[in-house]
């Protein structure tokens, strides 16, 4: 089987995570795009991060009625940071890691980066602000580039939409929409 991954904060997740997946499966001939929402993130150390609860909770209605969309709480379960490369191995198989450009930029960073370039394939979505050659460059291997309209769309700007009073609707699912107002999430 061959599975692409999309791990993230998913803190929300919107519809630039939605159309990276499925670009990758349109584009990839991948059975199946596995999101994974992070447990304790290490690259968001500082930050104010929702519980893990409600961030699985928004992936699952994030994706729901997809058939070959599918959620995974591996990370979400881990003790511990959430390292890409633990989670590559313990999936093993045909893998490609679904990245925003801005992710893949920052690649050099990730906790044993030349053992998870070793373990599966990139493919990139472009979003504003990285280029093409800054990604190439840091990942310093072939990069497949997904097939998907560059959309300006983050968990940040969405966070700070609700905190002052703004809607999200339309840049989620209407079931994370929902979640996001029963839970008072991101309200300052």
């Amino acid at each position: 089987m061959q599975r692409a991954l999309l791990g993230g904060t998913f803190d929300p997740p919107h519809l630039a995570h939605l159309m990276a997946a499925e670009s990758a499966y349109r584009g990839l001939g991948i059975d199946v795009v596995t999101f994974l929402p992070a447990g304790v993130p290490w690259q968001k150390i500082g930050s104010d991060v929702s519980p893990s609860d409600d961030r699985w909770e928004m992936t699952q209605r994030a994706i729901d009625g997809i058939p070959y969309f599918e959620a995974d709480d591996r990370e979400v379960r881990r003790d511990g940071w959430t390292y890409t490369i633990d989670t590559l191995e313990s999936f093993g198989g045909d893998l490609t890691l679904v990245l925003g450009a801005d992710a893949a930029a920052r690649l050099p960073t990730w906790n044993r980066i030349d053992d998870v370039l070793d373990l599966a394939k990139i493919a990139v979505m472009e979003r504003p602000g990285t280029s093409r050659s800054a990604v190439e460059a840091a990942v310093g291997r072939p990069v497949r580039w997904l097939d998907a309209p560059m959309v300006d769309v983050s968990a940040t700007m969405l966070r700070e939409r609700v905190a002052r009073g703004s809607s999200i609707r339309f840049l989620v699912r209407e079931a994370v929409y929902e979640y996001v107002l029963e839970r008072g999430l991101y309200e300052t």
